[in-house]
């Protein structure tokens, strides 16, 4: 029974460590742009979206499927590279292990 309790002491830790490294992430941004920075989207280790920020001069093309197309394409990769970053900090704690459930929360 050592063992099991060792396991447990193990598994406390390793979840400690997760819940500070979420917090550390909802503090982290990671930033995308479409359309050669038409339009640029900031988002959380969270997965939120913290900001949009389109140029001016998209407005003045007057094409708002362009406009829609720009933004939806930024939020896409700023979400992709929130997911990266998670992985890559869960990474860290569970040695690499590929365990569901772990990588997002």
């Amino acid at each position: 029974m050592q063992n099991m309790g060792s396991l447990m002491k193990q598994a406390q830790k390793i979840q400690a460590e997760m819940a500070r490294v979420q917090e550390e992430l909802s503090r982290k941004t990671v930033e995308a742009s479409a359309g050669g920075g038409m339009v640029t989207v900031i988002a959380n280790g969270k997965q939120e979206i913290m900001s949009v920020k389109i140029d001016p001069e998209v407005m003045k093309l007057g094409d708002i499927e362009m406009l829609q197309d720009l933004v939806l394409a930024a939020v896409n990769e700023a979400l992709k590279k929130a997911q990266q970053m998670i992985t890559e900090e869960m990474g860290k704690i569970t040695g690499g292990l590929n365990i569901p459930g772990l990588g997002s929360f």
